[in-house]
């Protein structure tokens, strides 16, 4: 079966583990996702099965919105309420100073990621080593915040909404709104409205090459030349310029790279979308 859908990530599921789930409801084993989100988070997760889990690096799926709440004057190193070591009374703010912070963070963002997240150091993973008490040394990574606004304050709880560019660490955009207000701060919930054009929509069949970020080109040659896999000349493809397309034949999508004047399979015989 090859299907591509949304569904609404549950909270305190793991988004691997929550892949379980998917297999038994639709009789699958083949099942991949895009883009994790954190178990105490919930919302929009990309899934496919069968080849259409291929696509991942394909799709259109930026920017990204989020609606969070701030939990003012508790810490946790985790920057959630999973690990919440601490809280403290803190002083209530006025509304207009926490909308100008907020207002400061738009655009271009220079940060640390948290400590506990999915990146890689020296082939482990950031979370691993942190919940194991080593140091956990990562690089600043910048991200761009498209829009930022204030939903609610009922303190100590800031409800703000992000949209912001794909690998965007909302824990870290709390933590900084928290720092600029000088006190301690969690994200106590974090909501994924959407990525790009992919919104949760009851697990409503989606068709994959409409939300392929990919130009098309076309293929003038012997269709069954790309079909079975052979070697193809730059000469039959319409555009030939470098780079990555996606290209239809008749029985099936595929995705090339053109390379100099070479022509390699990304993806081949990907069977075509069909209507539920």
């Amino acid at each position: 079966m090859n299907r591509l859908f949304v569904v609404n990530k549950p909270i305190f599921r793991s988004s691997n583990g929550y892949m379980g789930y998917v297999k038994r409801k639709y009789g699958t084993k083949k099942v991949g996702f895009s883009g994790t989100l954190d178990p105490f988070a919930t919302g929009c997760l990309i899934v496919a099965t069968g080849q259409y889990t291929k696509l991942f690096q394909y799709l259109n799926k930026t920017p990204k919105s989020y609606k969070a709440t701030l939990w003012l004057g508790a810490n946790s190193p985790s920057l959630d309420i999973e690990n919440i070591d601490s809280i403290k009374e803190v002083e209530h703010f006025p509304q207009a100073c926490i909308r100008e912070i907020l207002s400061s963070l738009r655009g271009e963002l220079t940060y640390y990621p948290p400590k506990f997240c999915a990146k890689r150091i020296n082939g482990q993973r950031a979370y691993e080593l942190a919940r194991a008490g080593e140091e956990v040394d990562l690089k600043t990574i910048t991200s761009t915040i498209y829009d930022i606004k204030l939903l609610n304050y009922n303190h100590p709880f800031v409800h703000f909404e992000a949209k912001v560019s794909e690998g965007t660490y909302i824990r870290s955009l709390g933590a900084l709104i928290a720092d600029k207000l000088g006190v301690d701060g969690t994200l106590s919930s974090l909501h994924r409205i959407n990525e790009g054009q992919f919104y949760y929509d009851n697990e409503k069949t989606l068709n994959p090459f409409t939300h392929l970020a990919l130009p098309t080109n076309v293929y003038t040659g012997d269709e069954s030349f790309m079909e079975l896999g052979k070697k193809l000349g730059i000469e039959y493809f319409q555009i030939q310029d470098e780079g990555i397309y996606l290209i239809e034949t008749s029985q099936f999508f595929s995705i090339i790279e053109i390379i100099g004047n070479e022509v390699k399979y990304r993806f081949n015989r990907i069977p075509k979308f069909e209507e539920a």
